[in-house]
């Protein structure tokens, strides 16, 4: 039994179960019968979900044409715009005055942003962007802070049909330059830049870094004034984003259209180092993003206070910060800042400024607040929430309990929810007011969504089997193909099990039927639910002129659910230095890791070794590695050349952990 078996026995002893009040169950969105509706008929389930959640310029008739599977093209005749259901509609019921986005910057500033609010500085941003040459089917790199900019810039893009690049604040100049590049965009829309742990944080550099290159196409560079910085300045290409929008009109219509009109281009890390650009359409996604945020929150717009931590720059701010709960007519929380700064309870306060009902975060968040302790969130009042969410990796039964306890006051329920970049929007998870919650699992797939686990010949396990988490029939939201490589599109999400999507994730069922997450079955890390590449980790190490070979594996973290461990071999050129100056080496390879990727690939630990554990065909065995990485008995060395290089990695980390 390999240890991950082990946890995953740990897991499936979970005996807690935990039924939705009867008061709860009574005023639930969801209801047994969504089930029931879904599995009796699903296209006719999805077409119901597309006609109540959105309003369409053109009706659509055929709901699902797979002729072209992989790429499944969901509403395909239909037309509509993405922001007309995001914003315009609001306005247009009457609801112009509800609030839209709370905004609460770190450093203490805030906004109240109305639908009427949003309808006018987006229109004004689209009519920016058409002045600009901007024009349907362009694309559009938003490298921006939690701000409400990065909405306004996201909705404006979709409004004239020009597919956005939402790229993460905290990348590198480097990482920037290649998703610019892949995307070919013709505009960046970024911030002088931003606030973090209570200091101005520069964006603006990156953009100019990035940029240096000259093999882009952008035209234009719009600077959002957020934090007053000095900035270098290109005539001609740099423009202020205020001074931009000021003579811009106030009125603007929505370009309409078809369903399978791209939206956006989002990157995320694969195995094979580059990034893969993830096209997400129009129709299917806002249909089951909107679905799903309705149901799995239970979300009441006249009412509730949203919140969901995710940045923009990642799939859930997408999701479910800018489309679904806009979509939907939410108000929510955007906030800039991290969870300690100015102080440890700066969250609790946010929760208890704005009256906020539902939460939605990162386990690592929830474990790094258990790690302060109960008593922070204990000085404040946190009786308006009513719904929790956990997003991003799997999370452990005893952090599940202590947010369900000590967060929502061992009352709420708390949706664990399984999905990913590629997926678009929430595949498996709880609904509250309907399922009997179990800390730990993501437990069922959503109405309309078929999920399975099978072993490697394809074949279902059943109830108590691991093995492959697979997606067998089509799902409104999933991802139509990787930007510029349909290639790349077919062999990684459709050639292990031929015609049926494999997520790239292990898993098992209980005896229940409820799934369980095991993590990543190939070499791609999940640190504080951020997806990262071990390939792209090696291969910004060997671009230091010190390292001739280098090997990433993921360990175990208690905080971060997973952290990047580094081995490297040094030049020998290096070695002479490496031993005059030992931590400082290490110090320098690991800024160098911070960037080329950004800050969240910086590895927790680098060991500089004089060989790496290789098979005889000269394969890295990187199980070996993490054994070691996570201080465990090394197992089966047979195939190595050199068995007794694991032994000098083992004495070298020992030693290195004693330091």
């Amino acid at each position: 039994m390999t240890d991950q078996d082990t946890t995953l026995e740990n897991l499936l002893t979970e005996t807690r179960s935990f039924q939705p009040s009867p008061e709860f169950a009574a005023s639930s969105n969801a209801s047994p019968e969504l089930y029931e509706q879904a599995e009796a008929d699903r296209l006719a389930f999805w077409a119901e979900q597309a006609r109540r959640f959105l309003s369409w310029d053109t009706p659509f008739e055929e709901v699902l044409d797979n002729s072209g599977a992989p790429t499944a093209r969901w509403f395909a005749d239909g037309k509509l715009n993405a922001t007309y259901n995001a914003v315009d509609r609001h306005v247009e019921a009457g609801n112009g005055d509800r609030v839209a986005l709370l905004f609460e910057g770190e450093p203490g500033d805030t906004r109240t942003i109305t639908y009427a609010d949003l309808k006018r500085e987006v229109s004004k941003a689209a009519n920016t962007l058409e002045s600009l040459g901007v024009r349907t089917g362009d694309r559009v790199a938003i490298y921006l802070p939690m701000i409400p900019e990065a909405v306004i810039a996201m909705l404006a893009c979709a409004r004239i049909g020009a597919p956005h690049s939402v790229v993460f604040g905290g990348f590198s100049a480097e990482a920037l330059h290649s998703r610019i590049l892949d995307a070919d965009a013709k505009v960046v829309i970024t911030a002088d830049g931003g606030y973090r742990r209570g200091k101005p944080s520069a964006l603006k550099p990156a953009v100019d870094e990035a940029l240096s290159h000259d093999d882009t196409d952008v035209s234009t560079v719009l600077v959002v004034r957020r934090t007053g910085q000095d900035v270098a300045w290109t005539d001609g290409r740099d423009q202020w984003w205020h001074e931009a929008l000021e003579g811009a009109s106030e009125e603007h219509t929505p370009v309409p259209v078809e369903a399978e009109h791209p939206l956006y281009i989002l990157y995320t890390s694969g195995t094979t180092g580059k990034p893969k650009g993830i096209l997400h359409t129009t129709g299917g996604y806002l249909v089951q993003s909107a679905y799903t945020h309705w149901y799995v929150f239970d979300l009441k717009p006249e009412t509730d206070v949203y919140w969901c931590t995710a940045d923009v720059g990642w799939v859930t701010g997408h999701s479910y910060v800018t489309y679904g709960p806009l979509i939907n007519g939410a108000t929510q929380v955007l906030y800039e800042g991290t969870p300690d700064s100015p102080h440890k309870g700066r969250w609790w306060d946010i929760v208890q400024k704005y009256g906020v009902t539902i939460l939605y975060t990162a386990p690592t968040a929830i474990r790094t607040m258990m790690k302060w302790g109960a008593d922070i969130p204990g000085e404040y009042d946190l009786t308006s929430l009513r719904v929790l969410g956990s997003v991003g990796e799997p999370i452990n039964p005893e952090a599940w309990i202590w947010y369900r306890r000590v967060i929502g006051g061992d009352r709420t329920p708390v949706v664990d929810t399984w999905w990913q970049t590629e997926t678009g929007a929430i595949m498996i998870s709880p609904l509250p007011g309907v399922t009997d919650a179990k800390p730990g699992s993501a437990q069922v797939a959503v109405p309309g969504v078929h999920v399975d686990v099978w072993n490697d010949a394809g074949q279902p396990v059943g109830p108590g089997g691991g093995g492959y988490l697979v997606i067998n029939e089509p799902w409104p939201a999933m991802l139509r193909t990787i930007w510029g490589d349909h290639e790349r599109f077919k062999d990684t999400y459709w050639a292990r099990f031929p015609g049926t999507y494999f997520a790239g994730d292990g898993a098992k069922f209980d005896e229940d039927g409820d799934v369980w997450l095991l993590g990543r079955v190939d070499d791609v890390m999940n640190v504080s639910g951020h997806r990262l590449s071990t390939t792209e980790i090696e291969s910004a190490l060997v671009s230091h002129d010190w390292v001739a070979e280098a090997a990433v594996v993921g360990a175990s973290d208690a905080t971060t659910g997973q952290a990047v461990v580094a081995f490297v071999i040094l030049r020998s050129d290096a070695l002479e230095a490496a031993e005059a100056e030992g931590e400082k080496v290490v110090g320098e390879l690991r800024n160098h890791v911070a960037h080329e990727i950004g800050p969240i690939a910086k590895p927790r630990s680098i060991l500089v070794v004089s060989e790496l554990p290789k098979t005889r065909s000269g394969k890295i065995m990187r199980r070996l590695l993490r054994d070691v990485a996570e201080n465990r008995p090394v197992g089966d060395v047979t195939t190595l050349a050199d068995s007794s290089v694991m032994d000098s990695i083992s004495a070298g980390m020992q030693a290195s952990a004693g330091d």
